[in-house]
């Protein structure tokens, strides 16, 4: 797969859009690209679904591959700093659909958070960060239904995992 495979959707963001993303996601966390794997992600969640599409039931928001790729990442590739890219993402969200897209980068914030607690945010980039309640809220206001309930099971359990292994 490479940028083809995204071009050939145009400036629609739909189901199909959604999939190859995930997709692509996929393909490049197997080249050991995963930064751009992260994003790939970053970008299925900015897709513009209503939450009955059929694609959704075999492939939820992925929360949960977030978290699976940020704990799995082999120490000798490359990331990023996931935690500075959400909180940028979530301050600067421009439309469509911005407060969805946003409140999903707080969410997303948050699970790096938790996997990955020793990553420092970007102090020049002054904003103010929400506490979990007020992501999950906002999720149940802006996000499909059940996302926010998906969302909050995923941090939980990374929550739970982080203090298995400190």
């Amino acid at each position: 797969m490479d940028w083809r495979d995204l071009a050939m959707h145009g400036s629609g963001r739909g189901p199909l859009f959604y999939a190859t993303m995930l997709k692509y996601a996929h393909h490049l966390w197997r080249r050991r690209l995963a930064a751009r794997a992260i994003l790939c992600l970053d970008r299925a969640m900015g897709a513009d679904l209503r939450g009955d599409e059929p694609v959704l039931r075999a492939s939820p928001v992925p929360y949960a591959a977030l978290a699976w790729m940020l704990r799995h990442a082999p120490p000798e590739v490359f990331i990023g700093n996931p935690r500075v890219h959400f909180q940028h993402y979530a301050g600067r969200m421009n439309e469509p659909r911005r407060e969805q897209r946003r409140w999903r980068a707080w969410a997303c914030w948050a699970i790096t958070r938790a996997i990955m607690p020793r990553l420092p945010g970007d102090p020049r980039h002054v904003v103010e960060e929400p506490a979990e309640t007020e992501i999950f809220a906002m999720l149940e206001t802006h996000a499909l239904r059940g996302e926010a309930l998906l969302w909050r099971d995923v941090l939980q359990a990374e929550q739970a995992a982080g203090a298995r292994t400190m």
